[in-house]
C-alpha cells in the first residue's frame, strides 16, 4: 500500500504539480497496449476532513466482479470489494490533500492534487489514466476524463470504492479525537445532524473553513466571543 500527501503551501503545489482544470481527454497511442490507472475520489461534498483519491491498475488475468460505483454499493460491500481490489490489482496507491490545502487552493484543485499524488504513488506507472467526472491533473502521461466514469469503467470503479472506504475509515477514526461531531455517523457530510452540532460546538481543525456553512460560523460574532 502506498499512501502520499504532505502539505505545501498552494504557490508551490501549483507550481510544482503543473495541475490543470482542462477538460475533454488527450490520449496518446493505442490504449489496448497501454497499461491503464482508473481514478477517482472521495470527500469533495463534505465540510470537514481531507479530500482522498484513489488509483488502480487493474489485472486482466484477475478480473473483479461486482465492481461498480462505490455509492451505490453498501459499507460492507465496498469493504470485502476493497480487500479483493488489493489483492488482485496490479497496483494500487492512495493520495490525499488536507482540509489545509483545500482551504488554501480550493476543493477542485485539492481534488486534482490528491489524484495526482494517488497516481505517483503507483509501483506499476501507467501509460494512460482515466479519471471519473470532466477535469484531469496534468500528469506525465496521456490522460483522460470520464463523465459518470466510476460506472462504466472498472478501474474507476475500483478507484471509487477504495477512495470510499480509505476515507471514511478515517473518518470513523476521527471521530474519537472529536466525538462531539459524531464523524463516525456523517464522515462529515452535510447532514442536518451535522449542521446542528456545528452550530453548537462551533468547527474544528478538520472542518473546511472555505465551505460557506462553516465561514458562516467562524465570522459569526457568538463564535469570536
Amino acid at each position: 500500500m502506498i499512501i502520499i500527501g504532505s502539505y505545501m503551501p498552494a504557490a508551490a503545489v501549483i507550481a510544482a504539480l503543473s495541475i490543470s482544470l482542462f477538460a475533454g481527454y488527450r490520449i496518446v497511442g493505442d490504449t489496448t497496449k497501454m497499461i491503464i490507472a482508473g481514478v477517482d475520489e472521495a470527500g469533495r461534498g463534505p465540510l470537514a476532513g481531507p479530500v482522498v483519491a484513489a488509483a488502480v491498475v487493474l489485472d486482466p488475468a484477475q478480473p473483479i466482479t461486482g465492481l461498480a460505483d462505490s455509492k451505490k454499493l453498501s459499507a460492507a460491500r465496498r469493504e470485502a470489494l476493497s480487500e479483493l481490489i488489493k489483492a488482485k490489482a496490479q497496483s494500487w496507491a492512495l493520495g490525499r490533500a488536507e482540509t489545509e490545502e483545500i482551504d488554501e487552493i480550493n476543493i477542485l484543485q485539492a481534488s486534482l492534487l490528491a489524484m495526482r499524488r494517488a497516481v505517483t504513488g503507483l509501483a506499476v506507472q501507467p501509460d494512460h489514466v482515466q479519471v471519473d467526472g470532466n477535469r484531469c491533473p496534468r500528469l506525465e502521461c496521456s490522460v483522460e476524463a470520464i463523465v459518470k466514469g466510476d460506472t462504466s469503467v472498472a478501474a474507476i470503479s475500483a478507484a471509487s470504492i477504495l477512495a470510499k472506504v480509505a476515507r471514511d475509515r478515517e473518518m470513523q477514526e476521527m471521530h474519537f479525537q472529536y466525538p462531539q461531531y459524531e464523524f463516525d455517523r456523517h464522515k462529515g457530510y452535510p447532514t442536518a445532524r451535522h449542521r446542528e452540532l456545528l452550530k453548537q460546538y462551533g468547527p474544528c481543525p478538520l472542518h473546511r473553513r472555505s465551505f460557506a456553512p462553516v465561514a458562516e460560523l467562524v465570522r459569526s460574532p457568538a463564535l469570536q466571543q
